[in-house]
């Protein structure tokens, strides 16, 4: 079977077709090179994931790659310093070949719930001798970190990490630390009392900036076409088609192939479709487009449940698409700094924008819906109401009537079982 076009979980090489990520994974290991720290906070489906995975396979050249998955941890082995201490050991242990027998043993005891002192500071004392033994540098990656964040026992997992950094000139401990997920931990704030809200500098603000755009430009999506069309010969014009798919997504990564996934496996043979050649048209993508603003997926679903969790995001989004008043960017503003986080927003030339068309169109329409049925209500109800007020006065006569008309078309058709 040949490769397909992927909106669930990574991308394989060998599986589907794939942006060239040559480049970005070079920028990464430039970073790690330099024995920086890392996070990469990206919106939902925006490829982390992918770019975790192909970094892994170019780092274990040169480094001994630790990669874990938080989203494997379960709440309960949060709860616990001891827990998570056993929870982490274990996906260490597993993640990690060829560990001399002492350091495999004992992070093995650690595991297992034997070690003793379970704690995070017994638990890093073994990690930095077993840096400090190793004949490669050690890179700790950690996928969806933020599935346990405002968790007191991972901001003082944080605060080991950050104290391993600063103490690397004396102690070694690892070479670099990449921590990926929506949430950026770098503005998770440490409690100092356990009655205190989040008050003082976040125990991961050693993280470097990290500048790489995961985002797909034209000639990115052009690449990818080309690996379609050598195995499927369509007679596309690559750069063109990848012109209009870029022009609807401005590059989001899920909307790129969810799009180029439609076409392939949707519009071929569809109505005014027939053949492949019609398919990967401008017309071609204007149908996958409208196909794809009617789907409900896992990312638009994301978006409207960030609206309804978040008041002041609606507000912002509510105010770009019916105000058309310019707001100007600023990552100090609360609602801007949420908008972007979760790929609502980006920034053009100092002002607020909405990421693309699709996502503009799906926001709008949202909210077009949304006010459409309120008012349909609010017509209703007041129809209702009105029909109980007499000459200014409540007609308490027709309220017990019409009571008693519901209650027979409720439980008219009962039979008396006898019961008094």
């Amino acid at each position: 079977m040949g490769r397909l076009f992927n909106v669930n979980g990574n991308c394989i090489p060998e599986l589907h077709y794939m942006v060239d990520l040559t480049e970005r994974l070079e920028q990464v290991k430039n970073m790690v090179d330099a024995g920086q720290y890392i996070t990469i906070n990206r919106a939902r489906q925006y490829g982390k994931t992918t770019m975790l995975k192909e970094l892994a396979k170019v780092l274990k050249e040169d480094y001994i790659v630790a990669s874990l998955d938080f989203q494997k941890l379960s709440y309960a082995n949060f709860e616990t310093e001891q827990a998570f201490v056993i929870a982490f050991a274990g996906e260490l242990a597993d993640s990690v070949n060829n560990l001399s027998a002492e350091i495999q043993c004992r992070l093995d005891a650690f595991a297992e719930g034997n070690a003793g002192n379970l704690t995070l500071l017994a638990l890093f004392r073994l990690i930095n001798k077993w840096c400090g033994e190793s004949e490669k540098g050690v890179v700790l990656m950690i996928d969806e970190v933020d599935s346990a964040t405002n968790n007191q026992v991972f901001l003082d997992f944080l605060a080991q990490l950050r104290g391993c950094y600063i103490g690397r000139d004396t102690k070694a401990t690892f070479q670099s630390v990449i921590l990926s997920g929506v949430y950026d931990v770098r503005n998770v704030k440490r409690k100092i009392r356990q009655e205190e809200e989040h008050k003082t500098n976040s125990p991961w603000n050693i993280a470097a900036d990290f500048l790489v755009d995961m985002s797909f430009s034209v000639n990115d999506i052009a690449g990818m076409l080309a690996g379609y069309e050598e195995d499927n010969e369509t007679g596309m014009d690559i750069q063109a088609i990848a012109g209009e798919i870029y022009d609807f997504t401005s590059g989001y990564p899920f909307l790129v192939s969810r799009i180029c996934k439609l076409l392939d496996e949707r519009i071929m043979g569809s109505e005014g479709f027939p053949v492949k050649e019609k398919v990967w048209t401008k017309a071609g993508v204007t149908e996958a487009v409208k196909m794809l603003l009617a789907e409900k997926n896992t990312l638009f679903e994301s978006l409207a449940g960030k609206l309804d969790d978040y008041p002041e995001l609606r507000n912002l989004i509510y105010a770009l698409l019916f105000n058309g008043n310019a707001i100007p960017y600023n990552s100090l503003n609360k609602a801007v700094e949420i908008a972007e986080m979760f790929g609502f927003i980006k920034n053009l030339n100092g002002n607020v924008v909405i990421s693309n068309r699709i996502f503009e169109t799906v926001l709008y329409n949202l909210f077009l819906s949304e006010e459409a049925l309120a008012s349909d209500i609010y017509k209703m109800a007041l129809q209702e109401k009105n029909q109980f007020i007499r000459d200014g006065r409540l007609d308490m006569d027709f309220v017990l009537e019409r009571f008693v008309v519901h209650f027979n078309d409720l439980y008219g058709d009962l039979k008396e079982n006898g019961a008094n």
